[in-house]
């Protein structure tokens, strides 16, 4: 994982942890980072991190971030290739990574809430995979997708038909 992606996916857990049922965005990570720690980290400065411009931290932003998310320094770099915390099968390894992308997908798609909050309930899905080889079998069963939303989202089903017509859901 990179350095990039761990602070994306802290500020998910963080903004989880407080109750906001979605990710603390940048600004207000900083804003809690000087409430709380009492020093200052920039927003622009979180995002080159997490847009790739700025591939590392100074000591000093990572030990404030580190004590602001209650995570070990050495975590705030990235991950040398292959390295894994613990024993995990390959199975597993592509689960993380599909969480990851889900999480960052979240992001890209904040200003649809209800796209945004289901990549969200994706990734913390125990077991995502699985998940998604389900959603495959109901797309490759002709009206399954539109039954099965008419029966457990009755109002939705006319926007979902409005939204198929163009294009795939």
């Amino acid at each position: 994982m990179t350095l990039a992606e761990k602070i994306r996916y802290l500020r998910e857990v963080e903004g989880s942890l407080r109750g906001l049922g979605r990710p603390l965005t940048q600004v207000e990570l900083a804003r809690a980072v000087r409430k709380e720690q009492g020093k200052t980290i920039s927003q622009s400065y979180i995002s080159q991190i997490e847009g790739g411009s700025r591939r590392h931290m100074t000591q000093a932003s990572r030990s404030l971030l580190a004590k602001f998310f209650k995570v070990h320094p050495g975590f705030l770099v990235d991950d040398p290739e292959g390295y894994h915390t613990e024993l995990t099968s390959d199975l597993r390894t592509v689960e993380g990574k599909l969480d990851v992308w889900l999480l960052q997908g979240s992001e890209r798609f904040a200003g649809d809430r209800e796209l945004s909050e289901i990549l969200i309930k994706a990734a913390r899905e125990k077991d995502t995979r699985k998940a998604f080889l389900l959603m495959g079998a109901i797309l490759d069963t002709p009206g399954l997708a539109d039954r099965l939303l008419e029966a457990l989202q009755p109002n939705a089903s006319s926007g979902a038909s409005h939204r198929r017509s163009g294009g795939r859901l």
